[in-house]
C-alpha cells in the first residue's frame, strides 16, 4: 500500500500524556516552544498544542485517560538543534532535568542527549548534520 493512496502525508503532533498541562506549557515555552492551542472540550479537559520555533509538528500536551496515572515514557521525540553543545548548556542552565553530558558515539551516530520533561517523559536532542 503506498502512502499516497491513504492520503497520509506527515505527522502533524504526538501526544504526550502530561497531567499538570500549565507546568508542560511553561517547560516547553521555556525551551523555546510556543503554545498553538489552548481549547476547553468535554467535561473540564484542556486540549494544549506546543510546536517548536520551525517545523510543521507539534506535542499536544494531553491530559490522561480518567482514572489512569501516568508513569514516565521515552516518547520516542527527537529535537534536533545545530548546536547540542550550546542547547545542552542552555537547558542545563534554565534547570532543564538533562543527562550530564552530551554522548558522543561516533559517526554515522550524531551527538545527543536526552531531558526529562516535569512529567518525566524523556526527549532526545540530537545535532543535526
Amino acid at each position: 500500500m503506498s502512502t499516497t493512496a491513504t492520503g497520509i502525508r506527515q505527522i502533524s503532533l504526538v501526544c504526550v500524556p502530561t497531567p499538570d498541562q500549565d507546568r508542560g506549557i511553561e517547560f516547553y515555552e521555556s525551551m523555546g516552544f510556543e503554545k498553538r492551542t489552548d481549547i476547553s472540550f468535554g467535561g473540564g479537559h484542556r486540549w494544549v498544542e506546543v510546536y517548536p520555533p520551525e517545523g510543521p509538528t507539534g506535542i499536544a500536551l494531553a491530559p490522561p485517560r480518567p482514572g489512569t496515572e501516568v508513569q514516565p515514557v521515552e516518547t520516542g521525540i527527537t529535537l534536533t538543534t545545530d548546536d547540542i553543545d550550546a542547547t545542552h548548556s542552555e537547558l542545563k542552565s534554565r534547570g532543564v532535568d538533562v543527562d550530564a553530558e552530551v554522548a558522543r558515539m561516533g559517526d554515522p551516530i550524531p551527538p545527543m542527549f536526552w531531558l526529562r520533561d516535569p512529567s518525566g517523559h524523556s526527549l532526545m536532542v540530537v545535532e543535526q548534520r
